[in-house]
């Protein structure tokens, strides 16, 4: 069985570019194929820390743009454009106060969540995050909006696709490169967010 290389290329690249974790090329590959993020776009990021989606979404909102991240853990970056880091839990949030902070309904809603894995039931607890992220973003995304999410391929993720698909006009799975090979990692990313209530 090979060894698991934990310091690898992206690993490397993250700390030579400024970057708080390899995560970032993730977003930026997501970004690239989606295009989930445009210039001046109010942006959430659930489960921020420790801040590299925050970084990457700040270089393609500018600074016209506004982010809002929420994580357990505190999160300090320094990205060109206003950015609000809140301490909190996606299943407590105050949706009205979240909406009032960035001025007006989400663009995007992002998050790179991720259980603490144990081997046993991961991917179910990964569907569970999915799915109150799929509850925030009923609530905070405008019409139109757009989502990328992480998930664990397992049981549920085809019902979790699913569950998207009911909500934007177009949802699939996507892995990017920057994903190590070993891991279970997905992101589901939809565009064209039908809007809170509307029927499927």
């Amino acid at each position: 069985m090979a060894k698991r290389v934990l310091q690898d290329k992206y690993f490397k690249k993250a700390k030579t570019e400024g970057y708080a974790a390899r995560s970032a090329y993730k977003l930026k590959e997501l970004q690239e194929r989606f295009e989930l993020l445009q210039r001046g776009n109010r942006v959430l990021d659930l489960g921020c820390s420790p801040g590299s989606w925050l970084q990457v979404a700040a270089e393609y909102v500018g600074r016209p743009g506004l982010l809002v991240g929420v994580d357990l853990k505190p999160t300090a970056v320094n990205v060109r454009c206003e950015c609000h880091t809140i301490v909190g839990d996606l299943n407590a949030l105050d949706y009205d106060a979240l909406i009032e902070l960035a001025g007006g309904k989400f663009d995007a809603v992002l998050s790179d969540i991720a259980p603490n894995t144990t081997g046993h039931g991961d991917d179910l607890v990964s569907a569970h995050l999915c799915r109150a992220v799929l509850v925030v973003a009923e609530h905070v995304l405008k019409p139109g909006g757009r989502l990328g999410m992480k998930i664990f391929d397992g049981a549920e993720y085809h019902d979790v696709v699913l569950e998207t698909k009911d909500r934007f006009m177009q949802a699939k799975g996507f892995k990017p490169d920057a994903t190590r090979d070993v891991s279970r990692e997905m992101y589901i990313v939809a565009r064209g967010f039908k809007g809170k209530g509307l029927d499927t």
